[in-house]
């Protein structure tokens, strides 16, 4: 069984940073850490260049207390060196956006929303596995992780460090999986509330979408916030968005929120590509026995109501949450799984749509 990231992570505390009086950690010297499912462990120390030979040190003292950790694969680990460690990108505003329409950004053929009402409805599990199934099936794929004050796509795409920015201007994204990723929470520490009012979280969204350097995508998902304030209303106004996915639970206070969304991408012109009901039954592992937790069925009807695609019924199920708190979805983590079927139909849909 291939070594978790969280057992990768205890082995590296014990590596104390020659530079300060912690480990390499804690200290933020270790960045872009990922560990696949072969248990292959790759990550870079940015160190300062004067202290090279005590790093070398750090570094071995590293490639040995991996090498003491069950289901360790290949190791590797480069050490680079700058000046000066340059700051993160400031994602706040410098100035007033200037009042234009929805632009198409450049290399990206087309912009996917995917959207709720209400909160817990499981939104971001299905973008990160709707994701990693588009890659899965050649297409080329961006996340951006939108809900600013929640964002949890880098712990579900097993995403650590701070993306790059050569130029104070430009950001570099980061990458696990076979999907570009983009997050504020890669800005932040994992625990750090994000305490902005509407405009700078406006300005920091406008930011993670036309000064990211997104490469040539074929689509780019993006994982909304609950609700329908600034970030929906943003995102539609100054990029062109092709359509929308709707999630919900069948539980009708969930579908009360969920026509809220609808109407306003009704409202902001996004058509409605499909719904998906999340949580939609219960097997039990012991015995058997299917369960509709939620109820069921509501999201379907709704959906025929609107004359648009029920795109999948996803079940509640414990290896799903496991995989994406693990880092790892569960179509990436257990492709071949019944789990993992659903999310997998949905991108053939998308694709022979024409959506993705």
């Amino acid at each position: 069984m291939a070594a978790t990231r969280e057992a990768v992570l205890t082995a590296l505390k014990t590596v104390n940073d020659p530079a300060t009086d912690t480990d390499i950690v804690a200290s933020g010297v270790m960045r872009a850490l990922n560990v696949d499912a072969n248990g292959a462990v790759r990550f870079v120390m940015e160190i300062p260049p004067a202290l090279a030979d005590s790093y070398a040190q750090a570094k071995a003292q590293a490639e040995a207390a991996l090498a003491q950790v069950d289901g360790i694969g290949k190791v590797s680990i480069v050490l680079t060196g700058h000046s000066e460690k340059a700051p993160p990108p400031d994602l706040k505003p410098q100035r007033a956006a200037e009042p234009k329409g929805p632009q198409k950004i450049p290399g990206i053929d087309r912009i996917l929303a995917v959207a709720s009402g209400k909160g817990g409805v499981g939104k971001s599990t299905v973008s990160a596995n709707l994701a990693c199934a588009l890659a899965q099936q050649g297409r080329r794929v961006g996340l951006l992780d939108a809900d600013v004050y929640g964002p949890s796509q880098p712990r579900m795409l097993g995403v650590s460090g701070r993306p790059a920015s050569p130029d104070g201007k430009t950001i570099l994204p980061m990458r696990n999986h076979g999907v570009t990723m983009m997050s504020i929470g890669l800005m932040t520490n994992e625990d750090q509330a994000v305490v902005w009012r509407g405009p700078m979280l406006m300005g920091a969204l406008q930011q993670m979408m036309t000064q990211v350097q997104w490469g040539a995508l074929d689509v780019l998902i993006v994982d909304l916030p609950p609700g329908t304030g600034d970030v929906q209303m943003t995102l539609a106004q100054k990029a062109q968005v092709d359509g929308a996915i709707i999630v919900s639970t069948p539980q009708d206070v969930a579908l009360l929120d969920a026509r809220k969304g609808i109407d306003m991408f009704n409202q902001l012109k996004v058509p409605i590509i499909g719904m998906i009901e999340n949580m939609s039954t219960h097997i039990c592992t012991n015995c058997g026995h299917e369960e509709h937790v939620f109820g069921h069925g509501g999201v379907a009807a709704e959906a025929a109501k609107m004359g648009v695609p029920l795109l999948a019924e996803v079940p509640l199920d414990l290896q799903i949450r496991l995989a994406s708190d693990g880092g790892a979805p569960i179509t990436v983590s257990q492709p071949d799984s019944a789990q993992a079927a659903s999310f997998q139909a949905i991108a053939r849909q998308l694709i022979d749509g024409g959506h993705a």
